[in-house]
């Protein structure tokens, strides 16, 4: 049964926005740079860039900031997709929704030889606001990808799965490929399109479409013990290198 607290993450984003432009889409391909850190000022309205201290990234991201200041400014545009995450949940903002000292993940697509300025000169495709930096988690990520068998249960869903990540894997050794899985009230449902993610119920995901589980688990736990534990988060759609809490 869904939560009074589903119900009202639900009607909150009603109104989140689904259309992502071509610039969000890539901007011209290349490869993709992300940069994480805390934002030194509010943007305004209609911002046309975003400052923040670089404390992280990804490789390639971090090879080009050799040598630099660690206060970097990026560019924004229409096309740039404002996220804001609270308790797992996505909202499309603007860009003065986000707030001083906030601890943001830009991504930005350019060619793999650009220079860092090239790079920052391009608009970023997702700017994510996470708020405060992200705690680890103290257990381990246990995901599984495949299709979606048959209708959501009211406390679980079955998957064909067809990959995942290595402990994942590792479970379904000699196991069938159908998996049933458990979620409960705290699971976060979404649903992708583009970019940009918008929370949907377990009845709207639809059989034979690409779905995403993902479940913390105590490391040595056995399948049906991963199984058994609520997902934390279930993605239909999910982007590749998608960076989600939980």
């Amino acid at each position: 049964m869904t939560s009074k607290r589903t119900i009202g993450v639900l009607a909150a984003m009603c109104l989140v926005l689904l259309a992502v432009s071509t610039a969000a889409q890539g901007a011209g391909g290349g490869v993709r740079y992300v940069f994480r850190g805390h934002l030194l000022a509010t943007p305004p309205a209609n911002a046309t860039s975003i400052s923040i201290s670089v404390e992280g990234g990804n490789r390639i991201a971090l090879k080009k900031m050799l040598g630099a200041s660690v206060n970097q400014s990026f560019t924004v545009g229409t096309g740039t997709v404002f996220l804001k995450w609270s308790h797992g949940v996505p909202t499309v903002v603007h860009s003065n929704d986000l707030t001083a000292g906030d601890w943001v993940v830009i991504r930005v697509r350019a060619p793999w030889r650009a220079t860092l300025a090239q790079v920052e000169a391009r608009p970023a495709g997702i700017v994510s606001d996470r708020v405060a930096e992200p705690t680890p988690p103290n257990r381990p990520l246990f995901l599984f990808r495949g299709t979606l068998a048959a209708p959501a249960g009211t406390s679980s869903l079955t998957l064909d799965v067809r990959g995942g990540n290595r402990l994942a894997l590792r479970l379904l050794l000699g196991q069938p490929a159908q998996q049933t899985f458990t979620y409960g009230p705290e699971t976060i449902f979404l649903l992708w399109q583009g970019k940009v993610p918008s929370v949907i119920s377990p009845s709207q995901l639809t059989v034979g479409e690409h779905v995403t589980v993902r479940i913390r688990a105590p490391r040595g736990s056995t399948l049906s013990q991963v199984e058994s534990t609520p997902a934390r988060h279930v993605g239909q759609h999910e982007p590749a290198n998608t960076s989600v809490t939980g």
